[in-house]
């Protein structure tokens, strides 16, 4: 995972969308071409969206961040498999194409996995961004609403895959990683991206 590209926020036009990866996922893993899948999504009104722009947006949205996962197969399984597996493939998705994200489920999530500190609160998303916030100029001159923003999304990333009951929750599930996505991961080289799934290696185990 390349770390030197930057943060963006565009998380706060683009947030979780589970319905719409679902959608595109089934059109790319029959083999369409990005813009057949653009074209397709368009005329059928598939996201029922109420403009063709914000469609349009959103299908490239979407189609770029399957892409992020470079894996056919990864792509398949958001398209076929039960729900459950299909958004943690895509809170994997969404980490690969979002540094925030990536950053915050592994120093945020996997820390308290790997502490066995299941807590969780606002703290945790404040905590994080005035860090961030400290350490990058980018995050730096980001609007206040903006922070709020994806402070919300974030947490609402969490609600939908069962890292939380509800916005209001005060402590995390113990999460539990699929193996299609397991093994993919493994096989991509992304172990580092294991404790955010509630998950450690046996080296880590031994330490």
């Amino acid at each position: 995972m390349d770390h030197s590209y930057r943060y963006i926020a565009s998380l706060t036009r683009e947030p979780f969308l589970f319905y719409e990866m679902r959608s595109t996922a089934k059109l790319m893993a029959e083999g369409n071409s990005d813009d057949a899948i653009v074209k397709e999504i368009v005329e059928q009104n598939l996201f029922q969206y109420p403009t063709e722009k914000s469609i349009t947006r959103m299908a490239k949205a979407c189609i770029k961040r399957l892409h992020a996962l470079e894996d056919d197969a990864l792509v398949s399984a958001i398209a076929s498999q039960p729900t459950d597996v299909a958004k943690q493939i895509c809170l994997y998705a969404l980490m690969k194409q979002s540094r925030l994200v990536w950053e915050f489920m592994i120093t945020v999530i996997g820390e308290k996995y790997r502490l066995r500190d299941m807590s969780f609160g606002k703290i945790d998303l404040n905590t994080f961004f005035m860090r961030l916030q400290e350490q990058n100029d980018t995050v730096a001159s980001w609007s206040d609403t903006t922070i709020t923003k994806l402070k919300q999304i974030i947490a609402r990333v969490l609600v939908e895959t069962e890292y939380l009951d509800n916005r209001g929750a005060d402590h995390l599930n113990p999460v539990w990683l699929h193996p299609v996505l397991e093994n993919a991961i493994r096989s991509n080289g992304d172990t580092a991206v294991l404790p955010a799934f509630n998950c450690f290696s046996e080296e880590v185990a031994h330490e």
